[in-house]
């Protein structure tokens, strides 16, 4: 079943509340207007990226650790809505096919999940959405950000691991692969990441 732009606008505003607090849900908004930009330049469906922005992080609404990414993709799919859409619940925050490729520090090996994240992880295919996602859920707080000023507030927050300079290195690879893409710095899509320095 398809999720719509409104759908998860809906869903979004139903979780209001829910969470220690409602920062994930500014988060997830700025995400999706985020992908929306860059996938309109790259000539996509920028309702499709900006839907998959909006709902990203919907398992905040259940759980605010690493395992919402679980949450997430069993609430979309418990929904009835289209695998894609749960899929992004559980691939935004992983880059490169890597598990190990996160912010905060490599996944607890003996957490539940652990096992079908990881097959999961390692033998997804990455659509150019998905990759959007992963770029937008590391330029945004609740405003668009430079990567580098984003790493900064994730290193701060979640603090420096064994892991932290391979995830930084990807990050950037992965900036490169849409500025390669666009043919330009993708930084010219947010005149407002100046305000935000």
């Amino acid at each position: 079943m398809k999720l719509t732009i409104e759908e998860a606008w809906i869903l979004l505003n139903n979780s209001r509340g829910l969470a220690r607090d409602d920062y994930w849900i500014e988060h997830s908004i700025c995400v999706g207007k985020s992908a929306g930009i860059i996938a309109k330049a790259l000539h996509l469906d920028a309702d499709y990226a900006t839907t998959l922005g909006y709902i990203h992080d919907i398992g905040k609404r259940f759980d605010w650790k690493q395992s919402h990414v679980i949450t997430g993709y069993e609430y979309i799919k418990k929904l009835g809505y289209s695998n894609e859409y749960a899929n992004v619940c559980l691939t935004h925050s992983y880059l490169n096919n890597d598990i190990n490729c996160v912010a905060g520090g490599t996944p607890n090996v003996n957490s539940e999940n652990y096992n079908f994240k990881k097959e999961f992880i390692e033998n997804y295919e990455y659509t150019i959405y998905d990759k959007i996602i992963n770029l937008c859920d590391l330029m945004c707080t609740n405003v668009v950000n430079t990567l580098d000023k984003r790493l900064i507030d994730l290193i701060i927050r979640k603090g420096v691991h064994e892991n932290t300079k391979y995830h930084i290195e990807e990050s950037y690879k992965l900036k490169k692969y849409f500025d390669d893409l666009l043919g330009y710095n993708l930084y010219d899509l947010f005149p407002e990441i100046k305000e935000n320095l």
